[in-house]
């Protein structure tokens, strides 16, 4: 797997910007990371960190086309944001351009955005990665974040939608609803086993 993984990465550095397959590395390995610390498959977590943006850097008005064709459902939200869609088309991307078949994968980056209710254990693994990798510094709370995730997910994954709401919530313009959705289940799960 490792040397497919190599094959991949020459060829996804050729789609991205610079600072973004940095960022991409970098959720590659923390999330490579977080598979070691909660016994989840190695390769799977880095293969999914390493494509989760593979469609950043398309064009917005190339991304809506692109769902069009391939009849992926777009939101009113992700209509006003294009780039929302990057989640949904870098799953596409994943499987034509990539050859990535394993569906939760695929999953793990249509959903790294906004996140879902009741995620799996890569889903969770890529969300986090790709808030927490080394690159960032900009989002509050980071240190006690990157903590909190080695030592649970699902309280990681709330924490992270909680700080993510709070920025959202203090700009202009809406909200994906499936992020707000996504906190509550997270909130009301936590409650449940306290």
């Amino acid at each position: 797997m490792i040397k497919d993984l190599e094959k991949r990465q020459k060829k996804l550095q050729h789609y991205l910007d610079k600072g973004r397959y940095q960022h991409t590395l970098g959720v590659m390995y923390t999330a490579g990371a977080l598979a070691m610390a909660y016994g989840y498959d190695l390769d799977k977590a880095m293969l999914a960190g390493l494509l989760h943006d593979c469609a950043k850097c398309i064009p917005h008005d190339k991304k809506i086309e692109l769902c069009r064709k391939n009849h992926i459902e777009i939101t009113d939200v992700e209509r006003e944001n294009p780039f929302l869609l990057h989640a949904k088309v870098g799953a596409l991307i994943a499987r034509k351009k990539y050859d990535v078949e394993d569906e939760e994968i695929l999953h793990a980056i249509a959903v790294h955005t906004t996140g879902e209710p009741a995620m799996n254990t890569l889903d969770m693994i890529l969300f986090i990665a790709d808030y927490i990798e080394p690159g960032r510094d900009k989002a509050q709370n980071l240190p006690q974040i990157r903590e909190m995730a080695f030592q649970n997910l699902e309280n990681t994954v709330e924490k992270i939608l909680f700080d993510t709401l709070n920025f959202l919530n203090s700009k202009s313009g809406r909200i994906d609803p499936t992020t707000e959705i996504t906190y509550e289940y997270y909130k009301n799960r936590r409650n449940l086993i306290v």
